[in-house]
Formats: structure tokens, sequence, C-alpha cells
């Protein structure tokens, strides 16, 4: 067989549905972000970042970068081994102390990825349960789906944010039968948030498990940033709470919290946490500290969620097709993989803007879109010259706009 034919077909194949994936290469500047200079070509261009998800900018913030310089300095930058062969790192052990902290759970379990913190903690706990029921919503995140895949449960999906279908599935079910319901509380793609309280009380009166995914609302949402399920007050009511140090706190890696019996179950039994190697001490000090900022600094998420707000009434204003939610990611509706692609293409040449195209199988087909997240460092500077720069794309591209006032603008 050919293999290499075999495997340039695939790609190719990708190409022709306008979903190869090309990767810019983007220099982050830690003293202007969200500057950044893309490399093309051997040559270097300032370009302005509007879709990263270091949402709150943690992962350029001196105190954060200082924490990291310091651990590395003093104790190397790798973690030498697995936590069972070269044991707990200080800085993890304190980490996990922090996080758990935030959420007001007894312990926590740190991992390298928020990828493989769902795919152990999902696929550990429901595998450890006997007969255990997963009920996972239609829209969870892959790594979810993965970790409910991998538990070799028996699983049902229920209809997104519906929490009158969950009462009809878990109703069907025998009473002392072992539950797991999935779900998260902020859903990246769309932006939209899940109802946790009702949620959580169709599972309470079921008898199931919770296992709420946080990863886009930590450090964002909340008092402290403990995220969705602080600022609803039910944080207490989550059995198990999932999130990243990857996004509101800029840093990498991902973690589990909950009650110590769980969490320790997972740490004893999860083959992907057992046989990998542990998150890096440097990483884990910069993590730790960037979660101590976000607690103490409510006017950062405050800052956050007013220019989010902002950048969301520019572009509605303009006629801008947004998606509309109620968290701070402005998805822009697009509908057609290769106008995306065009769209955004057109930004980083005409305008020096950089922002990702979503396409399948991220998102379904026809619904392909950009997905826009202001940070506290997006200036009103930034916000109009982004409007200004999407009208003549979507000029360009000849993309509908929603209002005939729009058009108008996008005319003159």
């Amino acid at each position: 067989m050919d293999y290499a034919t075999h495997f340039a077909d695939k790609c190719a194949t990708l190409q022709r549905e306008n979903r190869y994936r090309v990767f810019a290469e983007i220099e982050r500047t830690a003293d202007r972000f969200p500057e950044a200079v893309f490399h093309s070509g051997g040559a270097t261009v300032p370009v302005t970042v509007w879709c990263t998800n270091d949402y709150l900018g943690m992962g350029r913030h001196p105190e954060v970068i200082k924490a990291m310089q310091k651990a590395a300095g003093e104790g190397g930058v790798g973690a030498g081994g697995t936590r069972n062969i070269s044991g707990n790192s200080h800085a993890v052990v304190r980490l996990e102390a922090e996080i758990a902290a935030l959420h007001g759970k007894e312990a926590a379990l740190v991992f390298t990825s928020g990828w493989i913190s769902n795919l152990a903690g999902i696929s550990t706990i429901a595998s450890l349960l006997p007969d255990c029921l997963i009920l996972s919503d239609a829209l969870n995140h892959n790594s979810m789906i993965e970790g409910v895949r991998r538990s070799g449960c028996e699983r049902q999906i229920f209809r997104h944010n519906d929490a009158a279908h969950l009462e009809t599935l878990l109703s069907a079910q025998p009473k002392g039968r072992a539950k797991l319901v999935v779900f998260e509380s902020l859903y990246s793609m769309d932006g939209d948030i899940a109802p946790l309280r009702t949620l959580i009380e169709v599972c309470e009166r079921h008898g199931a498990m919770t296992y709420v995914d946080e990863v886009h609302a930590v450090g964002l949402y909340g008092t402290t940033g403990a995220g969705i399920s602080e600022r609803d007050g039910v944080a207490g009511r989550i059995d198990v709470i999932e999130g990243t140090l990857a996004k509101g706190f800029g840093t990498m890696g991902g973690y589990i919290t909950g009650g110590r019996a769980v969490i320790d179950a997972v740490r004893s039994y999860a083959p992907s946490f057992i046989f990998t190697t542990s998150l890096a001490p440097p990483v884990a000090a910069a993590a730790c500290r960037a979660i101590e900022i976000c607690r103490a600094q409510q006017g950062l998420r405050l800052t956050h969620q007013t220019q989010a707000g902002r950048t969301k009434a520019a572009l509605r204003a303009a006629g801008l097709p947004i998606m509309e939610n109620g968290s701070h990611i402005i998805p822009v509706h697009v509908g057609d993989a290769a106008a995306c692609k065009a769209v955004c293409d057109m930004l980083l040449a005409r305008h020096s803007i950089y922002i990702q195209p979503i396409n399948y199988p991220t998102v379904p087909r026809g619904t392909e879109r950009l997905r826009i997240t202001p940070t506290p460092l997006h200036s009103d500077q930034h916000i109009d010259r982004l409007v200004e720069a999407l009208i003549d794309v979507w000029r360009q591209v000849g993309l509908p706009f929603e209002s005939a006032g729009a058009r108008l603008l996008a005319a003159e």
C-alpha cells in the first residue's frame, strides 16, 4: 500500500471541503497584548489578536511570568516524570490546594490539559460505579464525549440545556441505579450558559451525580472567579467541577475538584493520570499565582465584561450577524466554510486582525462562524478598528448584513 499517497489524499479531501486547517505563526508580545507578530514567508507583520482563549490576558501578567521564572530558576523547567515515580512537586500540591479552595471543595487533581482531565475524570468515575448510566448534553465538548465513550458505560443524550428532557430520561431509570450527568456551564462555540440550578435540581431529585465542565467560565465569573456555578450560588451542590488553567488563568493544564473520596479514586485508577508526566512545576507555580490574582481582583472581571459588552453592541449596531448569548464569547455567523476562511484571510491581509475560522467538525456544517473573544486589554480603539474591518470584509466577500442601515453603512 502507498501509505504516503493515502494520507495525502485524506488531507486533500479536507482542502476540497474548505476544512483544511492552516495554522498561522503568531508570536505573542507580553508587553503589548493583544498585539502580536505574524510570521509569514520570512516577513513579520504586527497584528491584533481577537480570538484568544487567554480571556483575561493572565498569560502575560507580570506577576504570573515572575512566578514561572522564579520556579524555573530554583527547580528547573521539567517535572522529571510521573507523580508516582518522581514525587509530588510542592508547586503542584500547592496548586491543587488553591484550586480546591477556589471552588470550595475538599480536594483537586491537576492534569496536563483540560482535554485529559475530562477524559480521565468522566471515564474513571463512571467506570468505577456499578451499572452506571451516563447522561450527556447534546453539545458537550469532544473531551467529554471521549470520556463518556472511554468509560464503556451505557449512555443517553439529552437535548441541549433541556432540563425537562433530562428529567424524562432520569425518570425512566430505577432510583437506585448509579447515574452520572455531565454538562458544561458555558458552551464555547455558541457562548450560551446552562441553566445550572434547574439541571442540578433535576439531578438531585433522581439521585444522579453531577459533573460540570467550567472550562470557559473559571476566572471570569463569580465573586472570586470560580465560574458560573459560583455566580449562580450552586457550586456546593455539584459533585465534580472540571476546569482549565489554560484559558481564564492563562497558563496550561486542566483539573477536577470535588469530594476527597472521588478525587482520590480518579488519582488511583485513571491510566491517563497515572502514566502521564506531571504538570511542570514552573507552570504550576504560574497557574497558582494567576488563580490568586483572579480571586482577589473582581475589577478584572468587570472590565472584561464591559469590553465584551461594548464589542457586542458595536458589532450589533453595524448589522453584523452576531449569535446572541449571555456570555463574553461573540460568535459571528457566516454559514459557509469557504466564505469563513475568506473573511479571516482578508482580515489578516487587509487589516492586520487575526481571527481563526470555525468550521466543521467544530461546529455543524452551515453554521461556520468567527469566534471573537474580547479581553480587558482590548481598548475602545481596538473595538472600533475591528468593526470597521469587519464591515469592509463583509462587503468584499458579499455576506449579508442584518439591517438596511448596516448595508448602507457598508456601502459607504
